[in-house]
């Protein structure tokens, strides 16, 4: 009847959610019309939500999905893979967006396809080209949804063309869900968004992200794997009303900001590869994905140093300096013997590590995320907020670094947030290797591996 459709599902700050057809001039008109409004109201972006288009059968949709159809297929390619006759007359029963992957077909994934190419093409429209058109150094980004990997029936982006994949957006905010907001130790569950958070950075050419957990209780750990991943850390969804909560929060984000320099626009260091199969998911096949989170799962246990890039995105030149590229559309299972020379690190089964380096300076540094804790006795329960965190310090950590030819150490430094202050640890340097004993720590430390001949910033 020509009226939006109102819900509340969300009611984020008690607000409603309008849904119109993104298709729809008209509709545009109206976010258009919003964004203005938003930037003379002094609005610095706008982070969009619900970017959905469902199963949309208006005129504009259906025009829409004919030409998409037919610049992308001969009409003999029309007839013989889809059955259609006669595109500029054929009405669509379904032009559905996410679907169930085991109901999928080729028509079904044309559908998505086109689905978020359209949302793509009706964001980069309303805030890309008019909201920077009124406001140069409009800030612009998407809060999506990734969960354990949901791709085809969840992720916004996961049929979109490489080319399009984050193009012209400031970052990115990518929710898990309730995917990880409990850990099951015993079963080597970690609750963690490692693997998540390096999919993102690889894909997103290394520019800001985060990653949305809803977690109101392992607030440490969540800020912490964020900041070991090149990811910015979030407090949103913390009860920073509580006091403990709020000591925790000023505690971590206070560390963050002393050491500034070794977070902001750093490049992660790393020693294997392991590419995301976006090629098969295209084609509807998520085997290989499985797969990816096996391999990853399997690194990561492992304390391998290693990147995630999509496979859709590999240039020769980005696969120099990777002792080992991981390929889960033809791997099942990781090498029975990894190469001889990479980097170990052994302790603890429920700590993380990734590496990375500033980006004004050649120190390495080694981030330790520790999962461990004293769990609820409700088995994968979330928590009641931050006095369920409990963690359980971690010891026992050693590193074998492999350094770079030409990296001469000048020290070795411990942070942590709990203790800020530099703290020297022991170390020698064999054949190019660094060893040392990471000191106890409770949830989050760096280990700077400095050269010689550098300031500390």
């Amino acid at each position: 009847a020509g009226q939006p459709l109102v819900d509340r599902q969300y009611s984020i700050g008690g607000m409603a959610e309008y849904w119109g057809c993104l298709n729809n001039p008209h509709w545009r008109a109206v976010l258009r019309a919003w964004v203005r409004r938003g930037i003379q109201r002094g609005v610095d972006g706008f982070m969009i939500n619900y970017f959905y288009r469902h199963n949309c059968l208006c005129n504009y949709c259906q025009e829409a999905f004919r030409t998409y159809l037919g610049g992308r297929f001969s009409p003999d390619e029309l007839r013989e893979r889809f059955g259609i006759e006669d595109l500029q007359t054929h009405v669509f029963p379904e032009i559905v967006a996410w679907h169930d992957p085991e109901q999928s077909t080729p028509l079904r994934r044309e559908m998505l396809r086109f689905s978020q190419i359209a949302n793509k093409r009706a964001f980069d429209e309303v805030f890309v080209e008019y909201g920077r058109s009124l406001k140069p150094d409009l800030i612009v980004a998407q809060w999506n949804h990734l969960g354990d990997f949901s791709q085809i029936a969840g992720d916004e982006r996961c049929l979109l063309p490489p080319e399009l994949w984050g193009r012209d957006e400031d970052y990115l905010w990518y929710s898990t869900g309730g995917a990880l907001v409990f850990t099951d130790l015993a079963q080597g569950f970690l609750g963690d968004g490692t693997l998540q958070a390096r999919y993102i950075r690889g894909a997103f050419e290394d520019k800001p992200f985060t990653l949305g957990k809803y977690e109101l209780t392992r607030i440490r750990a969540a800020i912490a794997e964020l900041a070991a991943n090149g990811g910015a850390p979030m407090g949103f969804y913390t009860r920073f009303q509580d006091p403990a909560a709020r000591n925790e929060l000023i505690r971590y984000y206070g560390f963050l900001r002393r050491y500034d320099a070794l977070y902001r626009a750093n490049r992660p260091h790393a020693e294997v590869l392991l590419t995301f199969p976006r090629r098969a998911i295209h084609e509807g096949d998520l085997r290989p994905l499985d797969r990816f989170k096996k391999l990853g799962k399997e690194l990561l246990d492992r304390k391998v140093l290693f990147d995630v890039r999509p496979d859709d995105l590999l240039q020769p030149h980005l696969l120099d300096g990777y002792q080992l590229v991981l390929d889960p559309s033809s791997l099942d299972q990781l090498p029975a013997e990894l190469p001889a020379g990479l980097s170990l690190f052994t302790g603890p089964p429920a700590v993380r590590v990734s590496a990375s380096r500033p980006s004004q300076e050649d120190e390495i540094d080694l981030h330790f995320v520790n999962y461990n804790r004293q769990e609820p006795a409700e088995p994968r329960s979330p928590g009641r907020g931050i006095e369920d965190e409990r963690p359980i310090p971690a010891a026992g950590l050693a590193v074998d670094l492999l350094l770079r030819p030409d990296m001469h150490v000048a020290e070795v430094l411990l942070i942590t947030p709990e203790d800020p202050e530099p703290r020297a640890v022991p170390f020698s340097v064999i054949s190019g290797r660094l060893r040392c004993d990471v000191p106890e720590f409770l949830v989050y430390a760096v280990l700077r591996v400095r050269p010689t001949q550098q300031e500390q910033p």
